[in-house]
């Protein structure tokens, strides 16, 4: 397994997922009673606030995941499967480096 390889990738995804985080935090921010958009226009802010809100829980789980799996890294037992015990396949952590199954326990 090319670690160095896997370390550039999750450092890359923690990066891209802290400004993602960053971002939803900005649309999910209160909408003013005072700004006048219009009921239908507010209404569709309220909603969109709340797609962004579920974007960013999703954010957060998988950044907290991302640093869990950066803290184990070094381990000897990191890329094995948590249920079966199986070695994780490279691509599988290149893709989902947060992922701690194989494909066939995730499902």
């Amino acid at each position: 397994m090319d670690k160095a390889q896997i370390k550039q990738t999750v450092l890359e995804e923690i990066s891209k997922t802290e400004a993602s985080i960053e971002h939803y935090k900005e649309l999910t921010k209160p909408i003013s009673p005072n700004d006048a958009i219009g009921r239908v226009s507010r209404m569709d802010a309220i909603n969109n606030k709340s797609v962004n809100e579920a974007s960013l829980r999703q954010a957060e789980i998988k950044l907290n995941n991302l640093k869990r799996v950066w803290s184990k890294i070094d381990d000897t037992d990191f890329g094995i499967c948590l249920k079966c015990k199986q070695q994780i396949p490279v691509g599988r952590i290149l893709i989902r480096p947060e992922s701690l199954l194989c494909v066939n326990c995730a499902r």
